[in-house]
């Protein structure tokens, strides 16, 4: 039997310890990975962005968290780290050159994107503490639009200019707290606190737009959650204060109501799976929970100690 030589030795180990990780598109498309915002009330710096597998029922364990980041000087976010410490939300997208980034946005300020899974900074800003960013959103022409609640509003920010710049154009909307860019009509649809809008974005990456083409009355008040429904890419999911609804883009019309009140974050996989997280009693905010809730099939996953405000499905994928 031939003797095999150290480097090919070498080359077959990488390999089998290269197949045994979870790669990019591995997380994107072939798992059911889900991406918590673990705030830390008690110690912002201590908040974490996590990725965790639903098929690892110990979600406290090692084994669970495939991923995990926040901003650091060595990831290339010194001077912004004061604005990090209550995430909102995270997403994965692919970027113009069809590369894997995750963009995120924090209660104090941050907005963000980033390489994944290198965490490396691809733009950054602080949108300001006051003003409350709830959630984020990548544009095809590489800037983010970020709403933020207490600012009442939806911003586009020409992140395609440079990774620190700080240039945007605003729409006002009451209560701002969510954004979701849909490719098929070519809007950007936001949640406010009485409406769902669709703003059609003009002008140039450098110079940005946005326009007002479509709303939507909410049947309820206090519009929280807007994510897309993977598995049908006409419907939108949307939480308020008391309700959670399937609203379908072309009837333009709730096409299914759940009386759930305070849900803070809802989505659904490819398989139509729900997931989704409301306030849990003893967690230290009022609006934070250590358990991420699964339903078809319904089962539950918690992570001790954690502070979670959404929990998104890790996927950039659009039907």
């Amino acid at each position: 039997m031939r003797r095999m030589s150290v480097k090919a030795l070498l080359a077959a180990l990488v390999a089998v310890v290269a197949a045994t990780l979870p790669s990019p598109a591995a997380a994107d498309d072939g798992s059911r990975l889900v991406a918590i915002t673990d705030q830390r009330y008690d110690n912002h710096a201590a908040a974490r962005i996590r990725l965790l597998d639903p098929d690892v029922a110990d979600w406290g364990s090692a084994a669970a968290q495939r991923w995990t980041w926040h901003p650091t000087s060595n990831n290339g976010f010194g001077g912004l780290t004061g604005a990090w410490g209550l995430p909102t939300d995270v997403k994965l997208r692919k970027d113009r050159a069809g590369a894997y980034v995750a963009v995120v946005s924090d209660s104090r300020g941050l907005a963000a994107l980033v390489t994944y899974p290198g965490g490396r900074r691809v733009w950054g800003v602080n949108a300001g503490a006051p003003s409350n960013p709830h959630s984020v959103e990548l544009l095809p022409d590489g800037n983010v639009a970020v709403a933020a609640s207490h600012g009442n509003f939806v911003r586009v920010y020409t992140a395609s200019q440079g990774a620190s710049s700080a240039r945007y154009t605003q729409y006002t909307l009451a209560d701002a707290h969510g954004v979701h860019w849909d490719p098929a009509r070519r809007v950007l649809w936001a949640l406010g606190k009485t409406e769902l809008v669709a703003l059609t974005v003009g002008g140039t990456a450098a110079a940005p737009t946005l326009t007002r083409s479509h709303a939507w009355a909410l049947p309820t008040s206090g519009g929280h959650d807007l994510a897309p429904a993977l598995e049908d890419d006409d419907v939108l999911w949307i939480s308020t204060s008391s309700h959670v609804y399937r609203y379908s883009k072309s009837r333009d019309a709730a096409v299914a109501t759940y009386p759930l009140a305070t849900v803070k974050s809802v989505s659904s996989m490819p398989n139509g799976q729900q997931v989704r997280t409301a306030p849990k009693a003893g967690c230290r905010t009022g609006w934070c929970t250590d358990t991420v809730t699964f339903r078809g099939p319904d089962f539950t996953r918690t992570r001790p100690g954690a502070q979670i405000y959404k929990a998104r499905v890790w996927s950039s994928r659009y039907r």
